[in-house]
């Protein structure tokens, strides 16, 4: 819009204002009629200023009218709404998934399984509508049962030799070292069988029923192998099966057996060099006998040093740590003074007697009478600060300290199927199933382990955890387009925490791997 004179007839001059439109002028408005040149130029300053003003009177109209029809855009969208997936957990999981190679099974109830095992834990019915109110995955229950009594038998071979070949990938193609160790599954019920038996339990459950769970893990704590045991079984019966088995299905020539001293008879010994496999096996020194226990306490006691004998074909190899016989003395006083709160009384029930942990210390007279044996406890000061290794190889003393060492990862594996997983306690009741969900749980440590193994080498600095904690708040909007006919599909990272693991929820981001 702009101010036009207009001269007229009479001699005057109207100041009008005009807009111009498509190549056509029109007329807007008319100031007024001046008949001097003062009285024109007063005019055009008036007419500038209503320009001014209805410029802005017609801003906020366009505005409202903008705002309405953004209003009218968004209800429509939001009317086309087919769904909200709360699917952070499954995004993520289903890529890596993938690229450990679970996918060439082509099973898609084993897929949701172990997603649904690593995002909420629960029982399979309470997954089936987990995976349904969260994943939009409708998968009925006597599927998932029907499917647990095959999986035992059909997947479990393939299942394992995936994980082993995606393990030798990552470590360079070969398997090296392979931790092994055992821990006990319970069972919420009075009543055993076969497999399902009473026996020591590693979580304090020994009245209840139990399984033993062998497992075999890599360097860094990848799972390559497991097996389920009877619950009453001894554990240092169960090492070498698994790793028999293992070694031939898998035709391994070049590792080391790496386990703790509850693994060491003299059985296994014989039969892992007679195999010609290579181990390093925690010492149980104070079994020992009398004239290497003798060599052992004699030895000087320096912080980090290593003293070793020959004992048949194998090194036992002896250290000495200050902050281990730190931690030794303190445990002893700690479990002594428990017993002295125990005991206070100086009797003790039939059902209280047994000879585990720092009950050694106490000397039992007239089946009932108790009492603090110190020198017991002084015989046990000895040994404060000392560790044993078994070995066979030609490895330094030092390089089998630290390869022992490694067997934290086996520990952590179960802390986290424990824990995270929540593999037990178990509420299946036939060997099959039982075997179906020990199977999904490896599944899923598999992929929580190589999960982990990514976030560290994106540099995102936080646990598997505390990921799929985050992911959990994310949603995924599934809109419906009527004129086309298709779904639109948008996963929405708003928060700070969400765009801290957002590059996990990009397409070319998984390519690298």
């Amino acid at each position: 819009m702009f101010i036009r004179k207009k001269k007229n007839r009479s001699g005057t001059t109207s100041v009008v204002v005009v807009d111009k439109h498509m190549g056509v002028y029109r007329e807007i408005h008319t100031i007024g009629v001046g008949t001097d040149q003062n009285e024109i130029e007063s005019l055009c300053l008036l007419g500038l200023r209503w320009i001014e003003s209805f410029s802005g009177s017609r801003d906020i109209f366009e505005h409202h009218e903008r705002a309405l029809e953004e209003k009218q855009i968004i209800e429509y969208l939001l009317s086309n709404v087919e769904n909200v997936l709360i699917n952070g957990t499954q995004l993520i999981l289903n890529q890596v998934f993938k690229i450990v190679g679970f996918d060439q099974l082509q099973d898609e109830i084993l897929k949701q399984l172990v997603i649904a095992r690593l995002s909420q834990p629960m029982s399979k019915l309470a997954t089936v509508d987990y995976l349904k109110s969260h994943f939009d995955e409708d998968i009925q229950l006597h599927r998932i049962y029907r499917y647990l009594d095959k999986l035992y038998n059909s997947q479990q071979e393939l299942i394992q030799k995936i994980s082993v070949e995606h393990t030798k990938k990552i470590l360079g193609g070969k398997i090296g070292l392979m931790f092994y160790d055992v821990t006990t599954l319970y069972f919420e019920t009075d009543t055993g069988d076969e497999l399902r038996e009473t026996g020591f339990s590693k979580d304090g459950k020994h009245s209840q029923p139990q399984v033993i769970l062998g497992l075999l893990v890599s360097k860094d704590g990848y799972p390559l192998s497991y097996s389920v045991f009877n619950g009453s079984q001894y554990e240092g019966r169960t090492m070498l099966p698994i790793v028999e088995d293992f070694v031939q299905r898998f035709a391994l020539d070049d590792f080391i057996v790496v386990a703790d001293s509850g693994l060491m008879n003299r059985k296994n010994i014989a039969l892992l060099e007679s195999g010609g496999h290579k181990y390093i096996i925690g010492a149980r020194i104070k079994n020992e006998e009398e004239d290497i226990k003798q060599w052992i306490l004699s030895l000087e006691k320096r912080d980090g040093e290593f003293n070793e004998k020959h004992k048949g074909d194998a090194r036992l190899i002896v250290s000495y740590s200050q902050s281990r016989a730190k931690k030794d003395r303190y445990n002893r006083e700690k479990g002594v003074e428990r017993l002295k709160k125990a005991y206070k009384n100086g009797s003790v029930n039939k059902e209280n007697i047994n000879k585990r942990g720092y009950n050694k210390f106490l000397e039992i007279s007239d089946n009932v009478k108790v009492s603090i044996n110190q020198d017991k406890i002084n015989d046990d000061e000895k040994w404060d600060g000392l560790k044993g290794y078994i070995t066979n190889t030609t490895l330094p003393a030092a390089e089998v300290y630290e390869q022992y060492r490694g067997l934290w990862v086996i520990e952590r594996a179960y802390r986290v199927t424990k824990g995270t997983l929540e593999i037990r306690p178990m509420f299946h009741f036939t060997p099959r199933r039982i075997e179906a969900h020990v199977c999904i749980c490896f599944v899923a440590y598999k992929v929580y382990k190589e999960l982990e193994r990514i976030l560290k080498l994106s540099n995102i600095e936080m646990s598997v955890d505390k990921v799929l904690s985050i992911a959990k708040t994310v949603t995924t909007l599934k809109i419906r387009m009527p004129v086309s006919g298709n779904t639109l599909t948008k996963t929405m990272i708003l928060t700070p925490k969400h765009k801290a693991i957002g590059k996990l929820f990009e397409e070319n981001f998984w390519k690298t791997f």
